[in-house]
């Protein structure tokens, strides 16, 4: 399961995000995965949960957004339909991979001191 390994990467790059600004706490940390991304949501939401302890990350909640699996056509910029051949129906060449492999930080809700 390398959703342990990619949840402790998230811990350390969210605890630094919050730390360089200032941070005292982490209230709620947002990713976007992909079908294609090779990341299982509902393990990755387990392993965050128990890598949080002890950290900035301790009572934030993993939100785990989704994204489509989105095939495009280079040259006319045409969107193939879920589920048809890989290649483009209009001009006939190969469709290339725009959209679904994704895992990506989107968000941090940050708890940071007032300035005085």
């Amino acid at each position: 399961m390398h959703e342990y390994s990619l949840a402790l990467a998230l811990v350390e790059r969210v605890e630094r995000e919050a730390r360089a600004r200032g941070a005292s706490a982490v209230h709620r940390v947002t990713v976007r995965v992909g079908p294609l991304s090779g990341v299982e949501p509902g393990l990755l939401v387990t392993a965050y949960g128990h890598l949080r302890a002890g950290t900035l990350c301790a009572r934030a909640e993993l939100d785990v957004a989704s994204e489509s699996v989105v095939w495009r056509c280079e040259a006319c910029g045409g969107v193939l339909v879920p589920g048809s051949v890989l290649g483009c129906p209009d001009c006939g060449l190969p469709a290339r991979l725009a959209g679904g492999d994704a895992l990506v930080l989107e968000r941090i809700e940050l708890e940071v001191p007032a300035h005085v």
